[in-house]
């Protein structure tokens, strides 16, 4: 297995992200290879002030940098040599098997539109994430920020989609799915979601609880899939992120709060493209980018977009 790594993306980059994929290192098998792109004389400097062999690596060099603020669709086709470019480029002709950065969100999302492509079917991809349940389990959650307005279609799919996710990558053999809204009964919601129940529970390939609530959210209630759109989904995850914030702050201990952390997960997945791609957050320092070169590997193994290409 091969998984490319965009070097030069995150607001700490590239020290930090060559930190993390020396880390990812002791938890690599021997027939995993991590592939740094980007600026091979800064490659070579860390590794050599880390006192790390190059040669645990392959090292492909680009020239050009796209980033945090740059315009993500006219950079992406302008910067041809930037390290998200060339990772792209090496995915779409099978040369990497999964890609992860922690670049431009918005480049990362254009770059796996215009080379590797929507799988046939989708209506949209999603950004999945995981959210920590109290009895040991977690859940996957869907959309949290790529679609912030859905029609009652896409929620559908997205349960679909969660559900593959969850079967493949997390070993639930029959995940749960629930709609999120603001109350249990059938009749509640907005007209979307009230349209999306109703598709969801006559549907065959979803094991559909119905709908779940915000207070059933992180507590052994909790659904294996939770379906919503990106607005929605986006304040769940932050929501998460600050609880943890508040426990750390404070100098609790409490090892479910412990789970809430960011860094355990590393980056959100797109699923529903052609490839493996994993994005993660654009502060993360060495402890996410190393979990997020794990997650890409386990989406690799669960060959998650083969997957949902026979589901739909």
């Amino acid at each position: 297995m091969r998984i490319g790594l965009d070097v030069m993306g995150g607001d700490f980059a590239p020290d930090a992200i060559i930190e993390g994929a020396v880390d990812s290192l002791r938890h690599l098998s021997v027939d995993e290879k991590v592939i740094l792109i980007g600026d091979s004389v800064s490659i070579y400097r860390k590794l050599s002030e880390m006192k790390v062999d190059p040669s645990l690596f392959e090292i492909v060099p680009s020239t050009q940098v796209i980033e945090m603020g740059d315009h993500p669709a006219k950079t992406f086709s302008q910067k041809l040599d930037s390290s998200i470019a060339v990772g792209y480029s090496m995915l779409k002709n099978g040369t990497i098997d999964g890609f992860c950065s922690a670049g431009n969100t918005g480049a990362m999302l254009v770059g796996a539109n215009l080379t590797v492509g929507v799988i046939p079917g989708v209506l949209r991809p999603a950004l999945a994430t995981i959210l920590p349940c109290v009895d040991n389990r977690g859940s996957v959650i869907l959309d949290v920020g790529l679609n912030p307005d859905c029609k009652p279609e896409v929620l559908l799919q997205y349960g679909v989609l969660g559900s593959i996710y969850a079967k493949y990558v997390m070993g639930d053999e029959n995940p749960t799915v629930g709609l999120l809204n603001i109350g249990e009964e059938e009749s509640k919601g907005t007209p979307v979601v009230k349209a999306a129940y109703d598709l969801m529970k006559v549907h065959p390939q979803l094991n559909f609880a119905g709908n779940i609530e915000g207070n059933a959210l992180f507590c052994e209630t909790m659904t294996d899939v939770i379906v919503c759109d990106g607005f929605v989904g986006n304040v769940i995850l932050k929501l998460g992120e600050a609880f943890h914030h508040l426990y750390k702050t404070r100098n609790l201990k409490d090892s479910y709060f412990d789970r809430l952390d960011w860094e355990n997960y590393g980056g959100t997945p797109i699923i529903g493209i052609n490839a493996n791609v994993v994005i993660g957050h654009g502060i993360a320092k060495r402890k996410p980018i190393m979990n997020m070169i794990l997650q890409t590997r386990a989406v690799v193994h669960a060959n998650l977009a083969q997957k949902i290409k026979e589901a739909i």
